[in-house]
């Protein structure tokens, strides 16, 4: 509950509803009768923070245990900001009000790299120090998981815990250590060195790095009894796992206002450029029941309009038919739109699209990637063009009238005949449509292409690349617009700017980590947001930190360079990668994992084979 000092200045900013509390399906505890309090810490706005299913599940996770309260925070807009450091009010959690400087656990997910600055900025709200070695009290103690924390050496600093892999598998074990150690009135440095004995725990202050003359990593030492290498956690059977029954409401539009419904874990496809598609590895399946069981207990405890199927690849789901069968038994008649995000476009089949036809038409999303069969081959995508036409067509024959494709630019080994093709490739998608003789009268044909510029990204087989220059994305950029020669397609760009600082923090050493407290102290926040990124501001930083960009981003490294994160172990050996890397320079492919094993040993995650094993 909010304090009536808080009540009455957020009248004075932009939606109120980001700082109230008080939704439905919030979980409210009293405080005296738990053992650990939590503020789970989402480094962007409310309506971001509220759309990310991760925050669901470990929201719910925590407050199922009687002897903890979970609670949620948010990175106050500017203008909300301003007014909180004048009236002298402290970051709070929206469900007591109470300042997050008092809780047992301050925790952040870091979904993206450019949420680095706001996390600093948040733990500033708060009135909590900044490093690590600053905060000598068991509380706050402050940890992170999420995509990020792969590499999370440009947050060494900051962070007492990393948390690798999976939360749901990870989280109870860390919470029942804690109160073990509170409860013993234990130190922190005790407390932390037994987190860094355990598989799914990564502690930075045990382990030190040491730097060529170079500026290259010489080697990643651990101290005392920590690991040499940390390994992540991995949830075994998601059928199983932990979900939600509801969801948190929000007063005010978000992002993704709707129900979000985990279908599989992981991705059968390995395509080179993606990150999650390894980092979630092995392949783990929920049945079409348990799916249609959480789905239908969420609508019915939050009201939600909407269920959209998530995952990396929804058409590669073995049993989509069946739960589209289950699902539209009842959401047809509580008038419940199903979305299917991340549809390939080689396996858009036809039961599909009659599934589909019977709910309200969402819009349908292609990724092809790259626009000629070459550059697909190198990013092991194994989508022909004739495949995203065949699906375009289906699209087109069945009543829609536009679709989104997915492009990347920037990519290794691209030429300006890759990027041609990007808009040849689109222009042929609307061409599909105008062939259609049943297309609806009058109506036009609206293609919108989406190309973002490639950033090298850790435990992938390209996480050795350079990445382009600002200038070559930039040009790249302008080359394709006099490209496409028709209104029909609209095209949409990520900032190269801001990519480029992307590409920087990925693959950044803990020397980054006085680069971003610089940063911030100069003003910068909300990095990711195209009109609050300040670049210069970064240049800044570095120059008096002493440290190139360039280094970070627009170098290529060599196979037997020590990368700042070759102590974390995702299950995918080093060598598993440079063999993917070798095969995209020879252009060849990799077959998806259902049709043959090809030996990234992710499977003895779980216990399973690997045939590289036999």
């Amino acid at each position: 509950m909010i304090s009536p000092k808080v009540e009455n200045l957020i009248l004075s900013v932009q939606k109120p509803g980001r700082y109230t509390g008080g939704e439905l399906n919030s979980v409210i505890k009293n405080k005296d009768e738990v053992d650990i309090r939590y503020a789970f810490c989402f480094p962007d706005t409310y309506e971001i923070g509220m759309s990310h299913i991760g925050m669901k599940i470990l929201y719910s996770l925590v407050n199922e245990r009687k002897d903890a309260w979970c609670e949620r925070v948010f990175a106050p807009w500017v203008d909300m900001e301003e007014k909180m450091i004048e009236n002298d009010i402290p970051l709070y959690a929206l469900e007591s009000g109470d300042p997050i400087k008092d809780f047992d656990i301050i925790g952040f997910t870091l979904q993206y790299e450019l949420s680095y600055t706001n996390v600093l900025n948040m733990l500033s709200l708060a009135g909590v120090e900044l490093k690590s070695k600053d905060r000598t009290s068991l509380t706050p103690i402050v940890i992170a998981g999420g995509p990020c924390v792969c590499n999370g050496e440009p947050m060494a600093d900051f962070i007492d815990v990393m948390l690798p892999g999976e939360g749901e598998e990870i989280t109870n074990t860390f919470l029942d250590l804690f109160k073990e150690y509170k409860l013993k009135g234990k130190t922190k440095q005790e407390f932390l060195e037994a987190c860094s004995k355990i598989d799914g725990l990564y502690v930075p202050s045990m382990y030190d790095v040491d730097y060529n003359d170079d500026g290259t990593v010489k080697e990643i030492k651990a101290k005392g009894d920590a690991p040499q290498t940390v390994k992540k956690a991995v949830v075994k059977d998601i059928d199983s796992m932990f979900y939600p029954e509801k969801f948190v409401v929000p007063f005010i539009d978000v992002v993704h206002d709707r129900t979000v419904a985990e279908i599989f874990r992981g991705c059968i496809r390995g395509c080179r450029f993606c990150q999650a598609g390894f980092l979630y590895r092995p392949i783990r399946e929920k049945s079409a029941d348990t799916i249609n069981e959480q789905c239908r207990k969420i609508y019915e405890s939050s009201g939600y309009e909407e269920i959209s199927l998530c995952s990396l690849s929804t058409s590669d789901y073995t049993q989509l038919n069946d739960l589209l069968e289950k699902l539209l038994d009842w959401t047809i008649d509580e008038k419940v739109n199903i979305s299917l995000p991340s549809l390939r476009a080689d396996n858009f089949s036809k039961e599909l699209v009659e599934k589909l036809k019977k709910v309200r038409k969402s819009g349908l999303t292609f990724a092809a990637e790259a626009g000629t069969q070459r550059l697909r081959d190198v990013i092991n995508k194994n989508v022909t063009e004739e495949e995203v036409l065949e699906s375009s067509r289906k699209a087109f024959q069945n009543g829609w009238t536009g679709v989104k494709l997915y492009y990347m630019i920037g990519l290794p080994t691209e030429t300006d005949e890759d990027i041609e093709g990007i808009a040849k490739l689109s222009q042929n998608v609307v061409n599909e449509y105008y062939k259609n003789e049943d297309r609806p009268k009058g109506r036009g044909v609206n293609v919108n292409i989406s190309v973002a510029s490639f950033v090298p990204k850790p435990f992938t087989p390209f996480q050795w690349e350079a990445q382009d220059t600002m200038e070559e994305l930039k040009r790249k950029q302008e080359y394709l617009e006099n490209c496409v020669t028709t209104k029909k397609i609209n095209i949409g760009w990520n900032d190269s700017r801001i990519s480029f600082m992307e590409g920087v923090l990925a693959r950044g050493d803990r020397r980054l980590g006085k680069v971003i407290e610089t940063a911030w102290k100069k003003g910068c926040k909300f990095d990711s947001w195209d009109d609050r990124f300040e670049f210069e501001k970064w240049l800044e930083a570095f120059e008096e930190c002493g440290l190139k960009p360039e280094f970070y981003a627009n170098r290529k490294r060599s196979f037997d360079e020590v990368l700042p994160w070759d102590h974390m172990d995702y299950g995918i050996p080093k060598k598993y990668f440079i063999k993917e890397n070798e095969k995209a320079h020879r252009n060849e492919t990799t077959q998806n994992c259902r049709e043959k094993c090809n030996g990234c040993m992710a499977n003895k995650l779980c216990g399973g084979e690997c045939d590289a094993m036999r």
